[in-house]
């Protein structure tokens, strides 16, 4: 091990190479409660494609693991540490190469924060849609890598319909590009798509090509009051069914309503069920106005529309802090199901089933327009019982979710928090398909080992 250090200190410029045992230990694991973490070899920092390829070649000359990490935002455990592997840090490779408002596309590197990207190409009058809940710490880098998705994916789609090229690091370090910077093209196997949710096992990515489109109009915004998660899972169901086409309809449960607001006072409505916000940018305020009868046909007891951008900002800003609110009350795991839209109030209803029935703490919000919901079960990390609770109520929620035809994860990834599930998920050939792609671009399996589909 002290040969390929002196080998990477010798071929690397000053600094890129860190083996302080302080500073590996804080970046051995991701935002994932409850998932292991090894003890990294040592973390290294480069700036450019050729630095990346020169630490994957050594690594694999001397059979030592890689694990790509970015801003470290993941929810599955992806990101984490294994013994004595090298952590491969792309936060300092954060430009952003080109901006082609003709041709609607940016280039960026992958350490480049998601936010700053919509920014950038705002002046152009263009917009990057994918906002995972993460967006002003994320990276784009990590974003592909897990196919991220996030509020908008209900009418403009996750992560991967934005991506038309990638530069990548192969196991053995040499760099391949696929892709195209065109609107359109055909050739060949289309292994942009193969990358895109690989989350570093398959290659080390070091350039995307994004895919720009015209910003939309700014958004009106409304929250709708319900006294039961059903009747708020009807509403989805009946806004889905009529065609409307939301920039944004997510869902947020009396558990989180009441975390958020503890956080955060803002005046939210504690004493609901469920909270739905919805956001319609097409510049018709007819759109709004029918998705607001919707909501109260289905049962909502009040509907407050936002008058201005700040009001709508607020309610988002609500949203975005769920996740952060859950975590003021102890560790939590983060369940990510997706099931198909008919059956959300049904899965909502599943849910308050599994926690009645374990005795688990668990809230719900949904990317209600997706059916994705996040069931997030808080645990005390000092109580056997509790995180056994904890553990059982995960289990179960992912097992209701396959029953429903749905998937053990729609947007955080596998990583190591459902590894065993995509097991179960997947028929047999399948798997085994999988398997066979990951020892075609990995033979020796040094890329992220045990995510996935674990270590071989």
């Amino acid at each position: 091990m002290t040969e390929i250090i002196a080998e990477l200190t010798a071929a690397l410029p000053a600094g890129a190479v860190v083996t302080d045992p302080d500073v590996l230990a804080a970046h051995t694991r991701d935002h994932a409660d409850l998932c292991d973490a090894g003890t990294p070899l040592a973390l290294i920092r480069p700036r450019d494609t050729n630095q990346v390829s020169i630490v994957v070649a050594l690594a694999s000359a001397h059979g030592v693991p890689v694990v790509p990490q970015g801003a470290r935002t993941g929810l599955a455990g992806a990101a984490n540490a294994v013994d004595g592997c090298i952590l491969l840090s792309m936060a300092a490779m954060n430009q952003i190469l080109e901006i082609d408002p003709v041709n609607r596309l940016a280039v960026v590197q992958p350490g480049v924060v998601n936010a700053d990207v919509t920014k950038a190409v705002a002046e152009h009058g263009l917009r990057y849609m994918p906002d995972p809940g993460s967006y002003e710490s994320s990276t784009i880098g990590g974003n592909v890598a897990t196919n991220a998705g996030g509020m908008c994916c209900v009418k403009y789609g996750v992560t991967g319909e934005y991506v038309l090229g990638l530069e990548v690091v192969l196991a053995d370090g040499r760099v391949m590009r696929c892709g195209r910077r065109t609107a359109k093209g055909v050739a060949g196997y289309d292994l942009t798509r193969l990358f895109v949710g690989s989350e570093g096992t398959l290659g080390v990515i070091t350039e995307i090509t994004l895919r720009l489109q015209p910003a939309p109009k700014p958004a009106l915004s409304l929250a709708a009051v319900f006294e039961s998660t059903t009747a708020a899972g009807a509403a989805v169901t009946a806004i889905t069914a009529a065609g409307c086409v939301p920039s944004l309809l997510e869902l947020i449960d009396n558990v989180h309503l009441r975390a958020i607001e503890a956080l955060a006072p803002q005046g939210l409505p504690t004493e609901a069920a469920a909270l739905l916000l919805a956001a319609s940018d097409t510049g018709v305020p007819e759109d709004l106005a029918t998705i607001a009868r919707l909501c109260e046909e289905a049962g909502a007891t009040e509907v407050f529309q936002a008058t201005d951008a700040q009001e709508a900002d607020a309610l988002l800003t609500s949203r975005r802090l769920a996740y952060h609110a859950m975590e003021k009350l102890g560790a939590v795991i983060v369940d990510d199901i997706a099931v198909p839209r008919s059956r959300l109030a049904e899965a909502l209803d599943g849910v308050a089933a599994v926690a009645e029935r374990t005795g688990a703490h668990v809230g719900v919000i949904a990317h209600a327009g997706d059916g994705n919901l996040h069931p997030n079960i808080v645990v005390d990390r000092d109580d056997a019982a509790s995180v056994e609770r904890g553990r059982q109520a995960f289990e179960e929620i992912l097992a209701m979710a396959l029953e429903m035809g749905g998937t053990s994860t729609g947007e955080h990834g596998v990583g190591l928090l459902k590894r065993d599930w995509l097991e179960k998920e997947l028929d047999g050939v399948n798997y085994s398909v999988q398997q066979s792609v990951k020892a075609a671009f990995d033979p020796a399996g040094i890329l992220n080992p045990g995510k996935v589909l674990g270590a071989r």
